[in-house]
């Protein structure tokens, strides 16, 4: 008989969990699934790995109940198992580290704050310039990831489009750009190419994930 007392049963389990997140290409993983359900193979590619190598993190994801799977044919496509409580242990995971870590604030102020040192727009102040009609939303991101859901009437330009379609843009007009979450170097890299282009542009506090999880309207589908 185990002498294992109930709390260091559950802790053993919370420690799973814990390991199961403890990669860096797992994180990445999650943040891309924070976008919405997405197949091996596009995990893959925007991840930057093997097919192959995805698989197996995202078995050790799926082993931790951090993950759901569905085959669709050949295919088989991923999700987050919980939207909230998975992006809540990202959130914290971050906010530790951007209190304790000096390697996290010598990155964010080396590349980030060189980007884009302004104070981001909140979502509140978001959806009250969304309401009176005074704001372009821009969201940056893949088309795909746009197709899966987005910030009401925001207009998709990803960032490697973005110098080429410049045009589509109203000089005149307030821009707030957004795209994965509060590190996601897509909006960054928009925001210091805009400015340098004369326009008016911030940045969103976070992501889509972030502005979903708050209960704030998002259009678009939900689902690959």
């Amino acid at each position: 008989m185990s002498s294992e007392s109930p709390k260091q049963a559950l802790f053993a389990q919370f420690a799973a969990v814990a390991k199961a997140v403890a990669h860096p290409h797992r994180l990445e993983l999650l943040e891309q699934l924070a976008q919405g359900e997405r197949s091996v193979e596009v995990l893959a590619d925007r991840t930057r790995v093997s097919v192959a190598n995805a698989s197996q993190h995202l078995q050790h994801l799926r082993r931790a109940g951090l993950v759901a799977a569905r085959r669709d044919g050949k295919f088989v496509f991923h999700r987050l198992a919980d939207d909230d409580a998975v992006l809540g242990l990202l959130t914290s995971l971050r906010r530790i580290a951007e209190l304790q870590s000096a390697e996290v604030e010598r990155v964010v102020r080396s590349y980030f704050n060189d980007r884009d040192s302004l104070e981001a727009v909140s979502r509140p102040e978001l959806m009250d310039r969304l309401k009176a009609g005074i704001v372009t939303v821009l969201d940056v991101r893949p088309e795909d990831e746009f197709a899966l859901g987005h910030l009401p009437g925001a207009i998709n330009l990803p960032l490697s489009e973005l110098e080429r379609r410049l045009a589509d843009l109203d000089p005149g007009r307030e821009i707030v750009a957004y795209c994965r979450g509060p590190y996601c170097v897509l909006s960054y890299e928009a925001v210091a190419m805009l400015r340098a282009r004369g326009f008016k542009v911030r940045r969103l506090e976070d992501g889509l994930p972030e502005w979903r999880a708050a209960g704030l309207p998002v259009e678009g589908s939900t689902s690959a």
